[in-house]
């Protein structure tokens, strides 16, 4: 009965914590968040290509967050590289795209983090008999999006497993994205690759017997939602933050990570500016 009590108490104080938080009266009155996304990182991301529409976690998760706040959603897509800049110019009021909550982007925007990722080496079957781990990687072409922060993870590793142990350094490749990683991958100009360890179940799925991921991911990395640095972006960033917290504890937010299959990712509670 105990238990029961202090259960439902907590639920209570939770649900009052995210009433007692408001968007900003711009927000409030226009009736819709603007969210800027990048349709191009499955499962967080993507389109239908039956039907065109956006989908994928971020997209529910923003769906939800909107809801809770009495908002509607106006989804914007736009380049990975041009998200800061438009929430800066207000172009948008934050931005749900898998973006890394990395210290250097906090000079310009604040985050409240929902997920946790990892950079994670993989390869693909023609390359499963001379590349079993990340340590054959040594010496070999590996690529990764460089609009990430993989390509430099990817280095530092070299310097660390490859260059330092008197083996050959990795030959780091930026591609244009995630997407030419893996057809670089597949007509074997590179011989690895890095992305998120939350996409990785996604394509093994979705091209069987093709990507083989090398150990365990490398890094750890959380995902968070960019906000502006001004009164009324730390606003929106609470009201968000306790819309967050209302999901988790009534079960949404572990619904959709059951959907797409995050089970390695979810961050519990959420927090604010803690990515290193």
């Amino acid at each position: 009965m105990l238990r029961l009590t202090l259960t439902a108490a907590l639920l209570a104080a939770t649900t009052l914590a995210a009433q007692a938080q408001t968007v900003p009266d711009r927000i409030k009155t226009a009736g819709k968040l603007v969210i800027g996304t990048q349709p191009n990182y499955p499962p967080i991301t993507s389109k239908d290509p039956a039907t065109n529409q956006l989908i994928g976690f971020d997209i529910e998760l923003g769906e939800a967050i909107a809801k809770e706040l009495g908002l509607k959603v106006e989804w914007q897509e736009t380049a990975f590289a041009q998200m800061l800049p438009s929430i800066q110019t207000g172009r948008v009021d934050m931005a749900l795209a898998g973006m890394s909550d990395l210290p250097a982007r906090r000079e310009q925007v604040d985050f409240v983090d929902y997920l946790e990722s990892g950079a994670q080496f993989y390869t693909v079957t023609p390359f499963k008999d001379t590349v079993k781990s990340p340590d054959d990687l040594c010496g070999k072409s590996v690529g990764a999006s460089r609009s990430t922060n993989w390509p430099q993870q990817i280095g530092d590793w070299s310097q660390a497993n490859c260059v330092a142990k008197g083996k050959p350094a990795i030959n780091v490749v930026g591609t244009e994205g995630s997407v030419d990683a893996r057809t670089q991958l597949k007509t074997q100009r590179l011989q690895g690759g890095v992305q998120g360890s939350e996409t990785m179940s996604h394509f093994q799925k979705l091209e069987p017997n093709t990507y083989i991921p090398l150990g365990k991911p490398f890094t750890t990395t959380l995902m968070g939602i960019p906000f502006a640095k001004t009164a009324e972006g730390a606003q929106l960033r609470d009201a968000v933050k306790a819309a967050l917290e209302k999901l988790q504890a009534n079960g949404t937010y572990d619904a959709l990570i059951q959907k797409y299959g995050l089970l390695d990712n979810p961050l519990k509670p959420v927090s604010v500016n803690k990515g290193q």
